[in-house]
């Protein structure tokens, strides 16, 4: 499924103007708050309706100002997940997922039943719970399934991690995950989170005062949207685990990574971001030292991003790595396009793709 996005809209001193098309997958809508990705989603939900443009769904459109065609939120089919969950208090959690299913009339929208929901978010031994036992990452596991019941056609994500703490954002994100790989309805997911957006995109928006300034791949826009640090997303899976030292060996093109050990099994995919801040580049292989990853590569560019800093851009092995150095670096190691060198990883997020 496909989603085509051209729209033009203002409310007081703020327009929006956004032009895009999001292939299958999860689609993810990056930016600062205040650039617009809310507004941007309620307009493809329904909740708003712009001044002027289209937005078409699998080839159904849903806005067509110059035809005077806007269909009604409640008839677009489009599953909405809110930061926070909005379940019904006074109903168990079966009965809020079943209260999806109200919305269903007639053909069309994703294929789902209780028992697929229910073992894809893992959430069998909550169904007669209250909401108010639940945690918060439950709770949004349940109002992600309340919404695929409803057979959605597109799932509407508005930051549904931001009210999470950390352990209750790493409990659900593998779920999110097989909802993107297996569910079969296509995501657009908001989120001003790079480590999410490494970890769940196939498709990268960024978005700056309401304006769409790039979109594609994640590989290729996401070191765009981190642009205070940069850096590379690298594609890896793991090849072994370390048993006596908890880590884990993953394979990728610019050469084998050692990471915390990660609760995945041998031959899953990973997804890296590395920031450009994180490596450090040497002209030879150091060693004794205590960094477990060195990568060769050799420089592609170097671009000054002040007076006193620049990126340097790294092939290895046509992979691609990002070094910020100082411009006092670049000068004492002489790098130069061409120029061989070593790069030490410092730090890696790695995250399931």
């Amino acid at each position: 499924m496909s989603l085509e996005v051209d729209v033009d809209h203002r409310r007081g001193r703020f327009r929006l103007q956004a032009r895009f098309t999001a292939a299958p997958g999860l689609t993810a809508l990056f930016g600062r708050s205040g650039s617009g990705k809310t507004s941007l989603v309620s307009i493809v939900g329904g909740l708003i309706r712009p001044d002027r443009g289209r937005v078409v769904i699998d080839g159904q459109t849903l806005v067509d100002t110059e035809r005077g065609l806007f269909v009604p939120a409640h008839k677009r089919r489009i599953g909405y997940v809110f930061q926070d969950s909005r379940l019904f208090p006074h109903l168990s959690v079966r009965r809020n997922l079943l209260y999806g299913r109200w919305f269903v009339r007639g053909g069309g929208g994703a294929s789902a039943d209780l028992g697929s929901v229910v073992e894809l978010l893992g959430i069998g031994h909550l169904l007669e719970r209250q909401p108010d036992s639940l945690s918060g990452g439950e709770k949004q596991r349940v109002a992600i399934g309340r919404a695929l019941l409803a057979r959605p056609r597109l799932l509407l994500m508005d930051e549904p991690l931001a009210s999470l703490d950390e352990a209750r954002r790493a409990e659900i994100l593998p779920f999110i995950e097989r909802l993107r790989d297996e569910a079969g309805v296509p995501i657009l997911y908001v989120s001003h989170s790079v480590s999410e957006v490494a970890r769940l995109a196939t498709t990268v928006v960024i978005m700056a005062e309401g304006t769409v300034t790039a979109v594609g791949p994640v590989q290729d826009i996401l070191p765009m949207a981190d642009a205070a640090d940069g850096g590379a997303v690298l594609d890896a899976r793991i090849v072994r685990h370390d048993e006596a030292f908890h880590l884990s060996v993953l394979e990728s093109a610019a050469g084998e990574l050692q990471v915390p050990r990660l609760e995945a099994p041998i031959g899953a995919p990973v997804r890296a971001y590395i920031r450009a801040r994180d490596v450090m580049l040497s002209l030879q292989r150091p060693e004794e030292i205590s960094a477990l990853n060195v990568l060769a590569g050799r420089v592609v560019s170097i671009v000054p991003t002040s007076t006193a800093q620049a990126d340097i851009r790294l092939d290895c092995n046509g992979a691609v790595l990002v070094a910020r150095l100082t411009a006092k670096s670049v000068d004492r190691l002489a790098l130069a396009p061409g120029r061989p060198v070593y790069a030490v990883v410092k730090s890696v997020s790695f995250e399931r793709s």
